[in-house]
């Protein structure tokens, strides 16, 4: 239980400032008395601002409308829990919500896409330190062979947590470098290969040819059981992360999101149309730069931090 609430002290004080940003102050809302027909426009335009979107703000207002008339609510401060409880479970409905990555048969392949910039190999360190401090043992590959950066980068978190990063030269081709990694993971009898590749959307059909090759050549040795494609997303992008999202989950079947940069910039809103939309599950969640800053996405912390009042107040 000490794990579990550090990490919702550590949430809730990463939360703070998106709790207000995130459907500009939504939490203030349900503080107060009575509520009235003013009360479920407000809700609705708020959870439009904060990236939940009109169809889905639409849903949620009428769910929430339709609890409270069945349990007989009339205060705004008892609608408060009903609300948590429907973020919670509309996020816990989607099929492995939150859950740790298993290995059911070793090497499990982390495929690590996502834009320049979103952090995707700052999370394929942290997903390697948290599978070492398991007792597992991890392999990398550098495919982003595009960017000599990206590489030295890899490598440094290589030497830093105490992984074996498979390379090549830059401008190689990166779907041979993870067939390198591949072979060199199940040689070792490594538990996790984890692949960080490059994301260049202003190259678009280039890039997705590119990753559409690295699965192909993985789910050819490894087998498609194996291989989990995990998008790492900016959750500073709002809405531009759910298109990215949508466009990368058409090139490659998605299997897992990190949201990373989950600060006090995020809206929470796209956590909810991420889940509703693509129906994938967000596994880790990007809390700053302590040692908690990438921890497994718990929908019930989740949706009690962010409606968490400072002050609780009528």
């Amino acid at each position: 239980m000490a794990f579990f609430d550090k990490l919702k002290e550590s949430l809730g004080e990463s939360l703070r400032g998106v709790k207000e940003l995130w459907s500009g102050g939504i939490a203030s809302l349900f503080s107060g008395g009575s509520f009235d027909e003013c009360f479920w426009e407000n809700l609705e335009e708020m959870l439009i601002s904060g990236d939940v979107g009109v169809d889905l703000s639409e849903e949620i207002v009428s769910d929430l409308k339709a609890r409270a008339k069945s349990a007989g609510i009339t205060a705004k401060r008892d609608l408060k829990s009903v609300f948590v409880s429907m973020i919670s479970d509309r996020l816990s409905s989607v099929e492995g919500m939150g859950r740790p990555f298993e290995i059911t048969r070793p090497p499990l392949v982390l495929l690590m896409i996502g834009v320049n910039g979103s952090g995707k190999t700052t999370s394929s360190g942290k997903l390697a330190s948290r599978f070492l401090a398991q007792g597992k043992k991890v392999v990398m590959a550098a495919a982003d062979t595009f960017r000599a950066a990206a590489t030295e980068q890899l490598q440094l978190w290589g030497e830093r947590v105490g992984v074996r990063v498979v390379a090549q030269k830059q401008g190689s081709d990166p779907a041979a470098v993870a067939f390198d990694a591949w072979q060199a993971a199940k040689a070792s009898s490594a538990d996790v290969l984890i692949v960080d590749t490059a994301g260049r959307l202003h190259a678009k059909h280039n890039l997705m040819e590119e990753l559409r090759k690295i699965y192909r050549v993985l789910e050819r040795e490894a087998g498609a059981e194996r291989i989990q494609v995990v998008l790492v997303l900016d959750a500073v992008m709002g809405q531009n992360g759910l298109a990215q999202a949508e466009t990368f989950n058409g090139i490659l079947p998605l299997s897992a999101i990190i949201l990373a940069k989950y600060d006090n910039t995020a809206k929470g809103g796209i956590i909810l149309r991420i889940a509703s939309n693509l129906k994938v599950p967000i596994r880790y969640i990007g809390l700053g730069e302590g040692a908690l800053d990438l921890s497994p996405f718990d929908p019930a912390v989740f949706a009690a931090a962010l409606m968490e009042l400072e002050d609780d107040k009528e």
